[in-house]
């Protein structure tokens, strides 16, 4: 028989579609693959296929779309042609009841989705993925509300096998969060309103801390090289020209942070008008994605080399 670490080397070499197959295989495949050693060596190896994964939100439904990232994207215009990889019916994500939140979670690669267990609140909360990265574990975060205000009591839950259940935490502030999070080197963000600031979750240890957002306020929030980040995008139409405003976190500890200022101009292939920050890659491009277009195009721009690119998916 094949060595189980030859055998993990070879199945982390294939696309995650195969993967996710290859689980429904056998008992025994099914739990190869969901070793935390091979998620581990899986996503080391992917960091070296980078992909396209984005989610369009229909009226009943969400579809996850994925298509291989072009390796020279620099110097014209593209054309991707993608099909749905699955799709998620929206009910299952929505409120069912009058005080129950039914909260899913859904992994893209392995096309697999869980329903987490029931929780009761009283009025709105905000939910939130974390991993920890020393102990290889998911974590739930729900900011929960109190109407007309948001609490300081909140919710966990850990991702496990076997049953899971939520676990009160407080967190030293009141606060509103107003926009998604992300999840850096164990460690969870996200914008809070009133009181201005950057909530920053440990994942692990499983404490708040804060960071000011004095001028990044409002900005979406990436991950810019393994650093937070945050980018606000404003066009002229007097010049036709997108204007990036972008901040990098430099340091922690004392705040310190990089500002940079990129302008776009309008070419014959897209219109900038309609465009909105998707994210950043791995490399540090900057994506932006069309939210209002019978075309969908998405546009790369490179800030080191203050190159860009549109490529249509179809």
């Amino acid at each position: 028989s094949i060595p189980f670490d030859l055998s993990l080397s070879i199945f982390s070499r294939l696309p995650a579609k195969s993967i996710a197959r290859f689980c429904c295989v056998s008992k025994q495949w099914g739990s190869m693959l969901h070793h935390p050693y091979f998620t581990e060596l899986f996503l080391t190896k992917s960091w070296t296929r980078p992909g396209l994964l984005f989610i369009l939100k229909g009226h009943h439904e969400c579809s996850v779309f994925s298509s291989p990232q072009l390796q020279h994207p620099y110097g014209k215009s593209s054309l991707v042609v993608v099909s749905a990889d699955f799709h998620v019916n929206k009910l299952i994500t929505e409120k069912k009841g009058e005080d129950a939140l039914v909260p899913v979670i859904c992994n893209p690669t392995t096309r697999q989705y869980a329903t987490l267990p029931k929780l009761e609140t009283d009025g709105m909360s905000r939910s939130f993925l974390g991993f920890d990265p020393i102990d290889k574990q998911f974590k739930v975060l729900v900011v929960m509300a109190s109407c007309p205000l948001y609490s300081d009591d909140h919710r966990i839950l850990t991702l496990e096998t076997g049953k899971m259940g939520w676990r009160k935490i407080q967190c030293p502030l009141t606060q509103t969060p107003i926009s998604q999070g992300i999840c850096i080197n164990g460690v969870l963000y996200y914008l809070a309103d009133y009181i201005a600031l950057i909530v920053c979750f440990d994942v692990k240890s499983e404490k708040f801390k804060f960071i000011e957002a004095v001028e990044c306020f409002y900005a979406t929030l990436i991950n810019y090289k393994g650093k937070l980040g945050g980018i606000r995008h404003k066009y002229n139409c007097d010049s036709n020209t997108l204007e990036l405003r972008m901040w990098v976190l430099e340091d922690v500890e004392k705040q310190e942070w990089s500002k940079y200022i990129y302008t776009l101009q309008d070419d014959r292939f897209v219109d900038l008008r309609y465009f909105t920050v998707a994210g950043v890659t791995t490399m540090g491009e900057i994506v932006l994605s069309m939210y209002k277009s019978k075309l969908f195009y998405v546009f790369y721009f490179n800030p080191e080399r203050s190159t860009h690119q549109s490529v249509e998916i179809q």
